[in-house]
């Protein structure tokens, strides 16, 4: 891709035969300056093949929140190189991140992130409508989803009629709807207790393997790094094991 094309917010292209779903290269990220400087990531490096799902751990403050928003491109680095299915995020503007972040990625968030007032089925819709779907291939995606996350009889409900595993399935369901390439998860399971935290980290695993994505998952929880194809460890901005 050129970079006037890439500027001008041409779509991410397919995965080149061959290519890792996300190569990272010796990513550098700070805060601040001077003294004052929190230096949050420091040289990071790391391929995630496609169709892995990979756990990243670390210990809060250890830089696993600011890795997972530069590789969704919601972040940018101070050093170091970000392609994502051979794309060089680098190499697009704010109207590609967008696309970027629309068609290609989906994101799972510890707060859900649902919209109060809107059922389960419309949560899920919501970047279909964004992308501007046609409504009949919405509503069976929708409804695909929500039998694939098992909350087929829950369409009509909204998040405060669901316990707290139901709604992080709805946001699993909601990340999956534009069909995406990688999925990017934020500590996931973080609000739930130990046994729906592992009924969700199990729904991931076979969402990836159903759905034909890659995931990048961030969690502090021992048991549920079980899960993971590979796991990486973040101390104090440096990747210390893979």
């Amino acid at each position: 891709m050129s970079e006037s094309s890439a500027r001008s917010g041409t779509a991410v292209a397919e995965d080149p035969s061959g290519e890792p779903m996300v190569r990272v290269e010796n990513l550098h990220r700070s805060y601040g300056t001077g003294a004052a400087a929190v230096h949050a990531l420091r040289g990071v490096s790391f391929d995630i093949p496609r169709g892995e799902l990979v756990a990243l751990k670390g210990r809060s403050g250890s830089g696993k929140t600011t890795l997972l928003n530069l590789v969704g491109g919601l972040d940018s680095p101070d050093d170091g190189r970000i392609t994502i299915g051979g794309t060089d995020l680098a190499q697009l503007g704010e109207n590609g991140l967008l696309e970027l972040r629309r068609d290609r990625i989906g994101f799972i968030f510890q707060s859900f992130g649902l919209i109060p007032i809107l059922t389960a089925a419309e949560n899920v819709g919501v970047p279909m409508r964004l992308r501007k779907a046609d409504p009949k291939e919405r509503e069976e995606r929708v409804a695909l989803l929500l039998a694939l996350v098992g909350l087929a009889d829950h369409a009509a409900q909204r998040p405060g009629e669901l316990s707290g595993g139901q709604q992080q399935r709805v946001a699993i369901a909601r990340a999956l709807a534009n069909k995406p390439a990688l999925l990017i998860a934020d500590e996931p399971t973080g609000q739930l207790d130990a046994e729906t935290g592992l009924a969700v980290m199990e729904l991931l695993r076979a969402v990836v393997r159903s759905e034909g994505v890659t995931a990048l998952v961030a969690t502090h929880d021992a048991q549920l790094l079980g899960l993971a194809d590979r796991v990486l460890e973040l101390s104090d901005g440096e990747i210390i094991e893979h």
